[in-house]
């Protein structure tokens, strides 16, 4: 029964600020003619309406086989509203917050305990706040949409040079393009992704790291997208690894057996698509007479709330005599904690996992989002004493269906001698 009580009391909670809310749009509407105001009534109820519907369809399953990336969209977009609500609702408390004040300033000066009405002038509600909430509210809705409409499949190419030391001369220059956090599904516009796969290919890399989370929570979510990533292809292989969304930890299956079952399609969908799964191993890259090692573990994260399936002395056992080493591991917070001090030197290290949180601000001399106080490395390139870390912004998105300032990057790195 709590997750009932769970449902009625949100739902009590979002019918409430729906109606104080209302309050501030009857007196922003007040001097309208009563069938602009009529208009106005029907559309915000009905919208509230269509939102509670859709909520109750949530809570009893009656939308569980609907089109994912469409729900996905309506949910973003209603979750977008709501917030906006909050926010105008903050104001509006802000208003009625000083309306108060003012009221019982006027009523202690009543001499008899009257009210006085020279004193009461003004205790109307204070157009400012809710015109102020209105604007806020609806640049906050504004700008989410366009994070969905403009910024979910604005790709950029980062380019950056790694010197690393002891580096065969048969590996100076080449050239390594990583992708990270596909999510495949997030995605509600084919056109838009193959756009971002067109633009790896046309980078001609030498190899091509992915480094994990493919999927939110099932393999089945590659179906559509299998064909297309499969186009993804290098010289000397396509290495992807593991996220820890890949394992379908974060949702209920009917048995322990469907779970495994489930992993088992997705290690199948990288050997299809043609890319090699490391999982707790490494591989030797040759040319020529030189070799450098492709190590990748499965996820390890320094974080508790996320698992640490990574075996790092299991996946680098046999590397010994490699001049370099190349790590792929999903969570930045492995590097720290495990890799950069290792006894074998790991010279870089590739990672994503933090998507930029999907919002900040990253230009050339600048770079913030709210994800940077829960990771110390959280986005681009880091490195100490010569070996480093490079943290993707992913390809694809999580939950918000966009990206507000933090683009989706394909990276390409140029190998050189230091």
């Amino acid at each position: 029964m709590r997750p009932l009580y769970t449902f009625l009391i949100i739902s009590a909670i979002i019918l409430a600020i729906d109606f104080y809310v209302w309050q501030g749009v009857s007196f922003l509407i007040r001097n309208m003619s009563p069938r602009a105001q009529r208009i106005i009534r029907d559309v915000y109820w009905g919208f509230t309406a269509a939102n509670f519907l859709l909520f109750v369809a949530l809570r009893f399953g009656f939308l569980i086989n609907f089109h994912r990336a469409t729900m996905q969209l309506i949910f973003a977009f209603t979750f977008a509203v709501l917030l906006a609500k909050i926010v105008w609702a903050l104001f509006l408390i802000m208003d009625d917050a000083a309306r108060l004040v003012r009221w019982i300033w006027a009523n202690a000066f009543s001499g008899e305990g009257e009210l006085n009405p020279s004193r009461t002038k003004g205790i109307d509600r204070l157009k400012f706040f809710s015109q102020a909430g209105l604007l806020l509210g609806g640049g906050l809705v504004t700008a989410m949409t366009w994070g969905i409409v403009k910024g979910a499949h604005n790709y950029k190419v980062r380019r950056r040079e790694l010197r690393i030391a002891g580096l065969p001369d048969a590996f100076d220059g080449l050239k390594i393009a990583q992708l990270s956090d596909i999510h495949a599904g997030s995605f509600w516009s084919y056109n838009a992704v193959e756009r971002g796969v067109n633009m790896v290919l046309e980078e001609k890399p030498d190899m091509v790291f992915f480094t994990g989370d493919l999927v939110n929570d099932r393999a089945d979510e590659m179906d559509d997208w299998k064909e297309l990533f499969g186009r993804i292809s290098a010289p000397l292989g396509v290495f992807s690894i593991l996220g820890n969304h890949d394992y379908g930890d974060y949702v209920v299956w009917p048995s322990a057996e469907a779970k495994e079952a489930n992993l088992e399609k997705l290690a199948k969908t990288h050997a299809d698509m043609g890319w090699q799964l490391l999982r707790n191993e490494h591989k030797l890259v040759t040319k020529g007479d030189s070799s450098l090692a492709i190590v990748g573990v499965e996820n390890w994260s320094n974080k508790a709330r996320f698992p640490k399936y990574g075996r790092l002395d299991k996946a680098l056992a046999g590397t010994e005599s490699a001049p370099v080493r190349l790590l792929l591991s999903h969570d930045p917070s492995h590097w720290k904690a495990q890799v950069l001090d290792h006894k074998l030197p790991i010279q870089a290290t590739f990672s994503g996992h933090t998507h930029g949180m999907q919002f900040g601000v990253d230009v050339k001399h600048y770079r913030w989002s709210p994800v940077k106080y829960m990771y110390r490395e959280w986005l681009d390139l880091y490195e100490e004493n010569g070996r480093y870390l490079y943290v993707n912004r992913g390809f694809g998105y999580l939950g918000y269906p966009g990206r507000l300032g933090m683009h989706p990057e394909v990276s390409v790195f140029t190998l050189r001698k230091a």
